[in-house]
């Protein structure tokens, strides 16, 4: 029997990395759990939000923690533009919570927080 993970979360960056953002996505793209990618219909003001939301195979999840990865090093566009940066939330069916934080150039994981223990399996 699979085990599987929820993931949810977003991305934050500039217009851009956001280009970039959605080259990568593209290049990794599959027919199945790339569906969970998701952009606002319009974007508006400064900021760029990349969300995904989806069940993926156990074995899967690193092809979404290279993404990341690589999302996480993407230059600004400018000095006063920030480094990509997010958090997202992974619920194992046996494991369960784990937090990623988009930071620094990488993807940094922590045991979920037990204020997020509402979204582990029921």
């Amino acid at each position: 029997m699979a085990v599987y993970v929820s993931v949810r979360g977003w991305l934050e960056c500039d217009q851009a990395q956001l280009s970039m953002v959605k080259e990568i996505i593209a290049k990794s793209a599959d027919e199945h759990y790339s569906g969970g990618w998701g952009f606002p219909a319009r974007p508006f003001n400064w900021t760029s939000y990349v969300f995904y939301g989806g069940d993926i195979q156990e074995g899967d999840v690193s092809w979404l923690r290279d993404q990341l990865a690589e999302m996480a090093i993407l230059p600004p566009s400018d000095e006063a533009d920030a480094d990509v940066q997010g958090l997202f939330m992974l619920t194992h069916e046996l494991e369960g919570l784990t937090e990623w934080q988009i930071r620094d150039k990488g993807v940094h994981a922590f045991p979920g927080d037990e204020r997020h223990q509402y979204l582990g399996p029921s």
